[in-house]
């Protein structure tokens, strides 16, 4: 398989993200309806996040079995440790800090008495924001993802393993068809609806990182760098996890959890599927 040909697999792998984006165009009144698909958004957020760390910690093991059996120096086990803390602690607080700076002001309320139709929709426009600021954040997070997605295509191709680099692509189209409406979740929270240019945005957000990984990916392999990308992901799911469990409960506690259920159920299927191909 040429490197032209692993990177456009690389392409469709990352992109079938936006099959499950238009579901952000859906409105629903139902309050129930609504938190239980921010709870499924949080279900495949959290398996993700059980995988992510998974893989994460391997190269971390992977460096202390190697020092044990005289195989690797300490100093590589120290390296990957670092990357490993390093990468889950600026994945988790530089989101927080960077989301909190860009994160819409709510303008105070002026006079006493009831809430004027003005302030309503105010209020109305705020929670949307505030929806659209939390599905792009599920985008950046997903995206450090997907970037180690592809790397992992790119560098099976490097490696000259294609049937490996194959049923990686067939894996991850699959599971990132789930992890477009795990970023529009929020969106049916707050009745909020996208824009086609924001699902246009967030979805390049999400998935494109899978292809620039493949292209990095084709050209060299470094063990630092997959584990770094990891732990970002990782730390970031994390705080996007905090942030819709947060709302949930402000919502429907149970449905939420009914939700977060069907989401990490969904996501163990896809994993199954991955499993199956014997990726």
């Amino acid at each position: 398989m040429s490197t032209g040909q692993t990177i456009l697999l690389g392409a469709v792998a990352g992109f079938t993200i936006f099959l499950g984006l238009p579901m952000g165009r859906a409105k629903t009144t139902s309050l129930r309806l609504k938190t239980f698909l921010s709870g499924i958004s949080a279900g495949v957020l959290a398996f993700l996040a059980v995988e992510i760390f998974e893989h994460a910690f391997e190269g971390v093991e992977g460096a202390i079995d190697a020092a044990r059996k005289g195989h690797a120096g300490w100093g590589r086990f120290a390296g990957m440790s670092a990357v490993y803390v390093v990468g889950i602690a600026v994945g988790l607080l530089a989101l927080f800090y960077v989301m909190r700076a860009l994160a819409p002001k709510e303008k105070q309320s002026v006079g006493p008495g009831a809430m004027a139709t003005s302030e309503l929709d105010h209020a109305h426009h705020h929670r949307r924001r505030e929806a659209l600021h939390l599905g792009m954040s599920i985008a950046v997070a997903i995206g450090l993802h997907n970037f180690s997605e592809g790397l992992a295509i790119g560098q099976s191709a490097h490696r000259g393993d294609t049937t490996l680099a194959l049923l990686l692509v067939i894996g991850f189209a699959l599971h990132n068809a789930t992890e477009g409406f795990g970023i529009v979740g929020p969106l049916a929270g707050a009745d909020a609806r996208a824009t086609w240019a924001w699902l246009g945005i967030a979805g390049l957000v999400g998935g494109g990182p899978t292809f620039l990984g493949t292209i990095i990916g084709t050209s060299f392999t470094n063990d630092y760098v997959f584990t770094a990308f990891l732990a970002l992901a990782g730390g970031a799911i994390l705080y996007v996890l905090a942030e819709l469990f947060a709302a949930g409960r402000k919502m429907d506690w149970e449905m939420m959890l009914r939700g977060t259920l069907v989401g990490f159920l969904l996501g163990a299927g896809t994993e199954l599927i991955l499993h199956v191909a014997g990726v």
